[in-house]
């Protein structure tokens, strides 16, 4: 395949914006969490700022806009969602109500994702948090 100077420039920046990171990261996740991670992923990018990026933070996948967003990871028996917040969880607290939740933590089964909704209205909501943390 021969290689241009766009696909060049796609491949650096996907390197150097952590997606390639989390491709690793996501190919060691056993089936089914592999897909529904990857489900979250996309529902995250769909909804996050195109100027956000990813990364592995704390060993897990990230995606940072104006600081952190939000987290995602598997575990040995669940999934966990991270919205990066305490607060979010006491916003969110009635759709979360199905879900067990921690400090900063949503979890779920590896085979049930977070309803894709319920993702993108969290991720809005700490894109216009940290916006507003920016601004001050």
């Amino acid at each position: 395949m021969k290689k241009t100077a766009a696909s060049g420039k796609a491949s650096f920046a996907k390197q150097h914006s952590g997606a390639a990171d989390v491709d690793k990261y996501l190919a060691k996740v056993p089936q089914p969490a592999r897909a529904t991670l990857q489900k979250i992923r996309a529902t995250i990018r769909s909804a996050a700022p195109k100027e956000s990026t990813e990364a592995i933070s704390y060993g897990i996948p990230a995606f940072q806009y104006n600081g952190m967003l939000v987290a995602y990871a598997a575990f040995a028996n669940h999934c966990s969602f991270f919205p990066a917040s305490g607060e979010l969880l006491k916003e969110f607290a009635h759709q979360l109500r199905d879900y067990p939740c921690s400090k900063g933590t949503i979890r779920f089964a590896a085979d049930k994702p977070l309803p894709a909704a319920l993702i993108r209205k969290i991720v809005k909501t700490r894109v216009a948090k940290n916006q507003a943390k920016k601004k001050r």
